[in-house]
């Protein structure tokens, strides 16, 4: 019986081949079926994030409704990031053997159909249970998403496909607090989650219409101990292990913030209501522009170039935002969002390049770290925030981008020493 990583090793052999069928057959830019994918893994993306976050920006609305503090309140979306992270490996194992296309409807069908029973929820515990069960769900979309495009599109391109459905991401994130922003501040919260979720449906439905059969698929066995030995091996590595560490380092920063920054906006001296608050969410467009010129980033500064790029602006959105001008609060958000979505982007390809076999669970690892950080972030954001003020939130945002810096210059130390290494073992 083959283990479960050797549908990804096949894939990835076969693509490493130029004279092969299956890497003539790859999607490429402009090719047939190129559009339709991204397509359809871009609404993948906006169902996702626009249900993952959905009370994020009605957290005030939640405390009052259910006098529950910033803290309790905050686990209605820690409770589905947390739930996620936990649950995202063994579900890319199902991948490797019912498929990522079967996997990711299955997760879309499921959190579509609690996302239509969450607004329903009599009290703040059944609340944060719905959205736990929703975010364990969703946790079958994520790394599947990575896999497959993996597999299907042509290394050259992937950065941007990727770029495309984190892009996907950001869209979710912004409308989906737009929406819910407007919404509640007319009909309440309940209307609004509502509203979330008869979208995500229309999302699903058009995904599963629109994403092409996978042709570079093979089917893997479901055998714990190699699903075990993987995941050792992706662990061990240390590039692999930096990459999980930035990409929850960011989420951090990016999870406490977009926690928190309702109840500032809500409190003296913005004392913004709900509407306008939900309108401040169309900075995430510029997590779409970021996001998606991530792979020129890369191109131009290489790697760590770019995540350097991303540190220093994020760095500098957080340090704005602690001015009393809204002006000055939006254009830290704005530097946040992009700084975040960039490094997000870069980091998650970079992941999908490193792997050479177990696609899937180096995915899913990242996902899973990912949505870790998202779920402390949130916790933490907010307790920083009850204790500190915003600029408790602040600094718990630049420790957790220090910690990024520390494992992007960790990372170029190690390369080095390798380095000499190699030469030195030439020489011998």
């Amino acid at each position: 019986m083959p283990p479960a990583s050797s549908g990804a090793s096949a894939t990835h052999a076969a693509a490493l081949t130029p004279s092969s069928p299956a890497a003539d057959s790859r999607l490429t830019p402009g090719g047939p079926g190129y559009r339709r994918m991204s397509f359809a893994l871009f609404l993948a993306g906006v169902a996702t994030f626009a249900l993952l976050y959905s009370t994020q920006a009605l957290l005030p609305l939640l405390s009052a409704d259910f006098g529950a503090s910033a803290s309790t309140a905050s686990w209605t979306v820690s409770a589905a990031t947390g739930s996620l992270a936990l649950f995202v490996l063994p579900l890319s194992a199902l991948s490797e053997r019912f498929g990522r296309r079967a996997m990711m409807t299955a997760s879309l069908s499921v959190a579509v159909a609690v996302g239509l029973l969450v607004p329903f929820a009599p009290s703040v515990e059944v609340l944060i249970a719905l959205r736990a069960v929703q975010g364990a769900a969703l946790a079958g979309l994520p790394a599947s998403a990575m896999a497959f495009l993996a597999e299907e599109v042509r290394p050259k391109a992937l950065v941007g496909a990727i770029g495309m459905f984190v892009a996907g991401n950001s869209i979710g994130g912004m409308s989906g607090r737009i929406v819910t922003g407007w919404v509640a501040q007319a009909w309440g919260w309940r209307a609004a989650l509502a509203v979330v979720g008869v979208v995500a449906v229309l999302c699903a439905v058009a995904f599963r219409a629109l994403l092409p059969a996978p042709r570079h698929f093979t089917r893997g066995s479901l055998n714990p101990k190699s699903l075990a030995r993987t995941v050792r091996t992706h662990l061990s590595n240390p590039l692999l292990c930096r990459l999980y560490a930035i990409g929850a380092l960011f989420m951090t920063v990016f999870g406490a913030v977009y926690t928190v920054i309702g109840y500032r906006l809500t409190e003296a001296p913005f004392s913004l209501p709900q509407g306008v608050i939900g309108s401040i969410f169309l900075v995430y467009l510029v997590g779409t522009v970021s996001s998606a010129a991530a792979g020129k980033l890369v191109a131009r500064l290489g790697r760590r170039g770019a995540l350097y790029l991303a540190v220093g602006t994020t760095a500098g959105g957080l340090l704005l935002s602690l001015s009393a001008s809204l002006v000055l609060v939006l254009l830290g958000l704005v530097l946040i969002t992009a700084g975040f979505f960039a490094g997000h982007a870069v980091a998650s390809s970079s992941v999908s390049r490193t792997a050479t076999t177990g696609r899937a669970q180096a995915s899913a690892l990242y996902q899973s770290a990912y949505y870790l950080g998202s779920s402390a972030g949130g916790t933490l954001g907010a307790v920083a925030f009850h204790a500190g003020g915003w600029g408790g939130t602040v600094a718990l945002g630049l420790l957790a981008v220090f910690g990024v810096v520390s494992v992007t210059v960790w990372g170029s130390h190690a390369a080095r020493l390798e380095r000499r290494r190699g030469l030195v073992a030439r020489s011998c």
